[in-house]
């Protein structure tokens, strides 16, 4: 049973430049409880497509085709009352760096209050329950740190405060994009346990965004690798790790630091811009193993063994990996 299916997603941007297909024709699964991962360089759509599960694409950004089924439900179908009832009740979202998604001129308390408040329809001990928040994500002495500031708090704090305004309402699903972005390394390490406790804690699913290889491998059960708009490669962690198939993939890969290579490796080029691709693959100008084919027909997406998708000709029907 699915939690969450998205089918054949398209989210493109009206630009005086030209159409930017921002997203073109995602598909992905997540089940209860289970955490799924996107992947990928800046650039690729994956910011995107979370924002189009909450329907939260902003101007000239517009859902042009595709269904966002949430427990059976389709969110695109759903006009801004309709949404805001899920949104934080039962999808949550914590954003890439707190320090522009909090309100500034407002109390951490009362910006987590105001999540509560407005799911709930009467609640006359807020102050505890935003408390029991904070407490519940390991903020130190919660009921005065309630009544700081977003500026009174260090990034990780901020983080903190993020989270705990994403869960204080037990979601069903939780979308981390880029959740340890701004944060150095220990307390990334922190934040993403935490995230990892809660959602053990509180049986929900997660979606995590990332473009770092070793936090999908820490946190994830399922990988989509994103490329230019498109999903490149589907399959659980261990197979994209050991297994992989697409050359974006491999790539990928490479560029992890290795302490037996002399030189560390990086890939060719930089993202393909969305606005009019090319007819073809769109990692063809930076692929290594590259076919006539590649610039002349898109790859469709081909289960080499079972739950592994790839979207390449070298490895699909043309490519000898059938």
């Amino acid at each position: 049973m699915s939690l969450l299916q998205v089918e054949a997603l398209k989210v493109f941007y009206y630009t005086r430049e030209g159409l930017a297909r921002a997203v073109d024709g995602v598909s992905l699964e997540i089940r209860p409880g289970e955490s799924f991962g996107i992947i990928g360089e800046s650039g690729c759509g994956k910011s995107t497509v979370a924002l189009s599960i909450l329907g939260l694409v902003s101007q000239p950004g517009r859902i042009v085709d595709g269904r966002v089924l949430f427990s059976g439900e389709d969110l695109v179908k759903k006009d801004a009352s309709e949404l805001q009832k899920i949104r934080g009740r039962k999808i949550a979202m914590v954003f890439q760096d707190p320090m522009t998604s909090l309100n500034p001129v407002l109390a951490i308390g009362d910006q987590i209050g105001e999540a509560i408040l407005l799911h709930q329809a009467k609640v006359e001990d807020v102050d505890r329950q935003v408390s029991e928040a904070l407490r519940m994500v390991g903020m130190p002495d919660p009921d005065r740190a309630r009544r700081r500031y977003p500026h009174e708090l260090s990034g990780g704090m901020r983080q903190r405060a993020m989270i705990a305004m994403a869960l204080c309402c037990r979601p069903d699903l939780l979308i981390a994009d880029e959740p340890t972005t701004a944060l150095d390394v220990t307390i990334e390490a922190q934040i993403l346990d935490l995230i990892k406790q809660l959602r053990k804690e509180l049986g929900m699913a997660l979606l995590l965004i990332t473009h770092d290889l070793g936090i999908i491998a820490e946190m994830c059960d399922e990988v989509a690798v994103m490329y230019a708009g498109k999903i490149v490669e589907k399959a659980d962690v261990k197979t994209i790790y050991y297994e992989p198939l697409h050359p974006y993939t491999v790539a990928l890969l490479g560029t992890i630091p290795d302490p037996s290579r002399e030189r560390l490796q990086t890939i060719k080029g930089s993202v393909l811009r969305l606005i009019n691709p090319p007819d073809g693959c769109r990692f063809a100008d930076r692929c290594n193993s590259i076919l006539d084919i590649c610039r002349k027909e898109e790859p469709p997406h081909v289960e080499i063994t079972k739950g592994h998708y790839v979207a390449c000709w070298a490895t699909g029907p043309k490519g000898g990996g059938e």
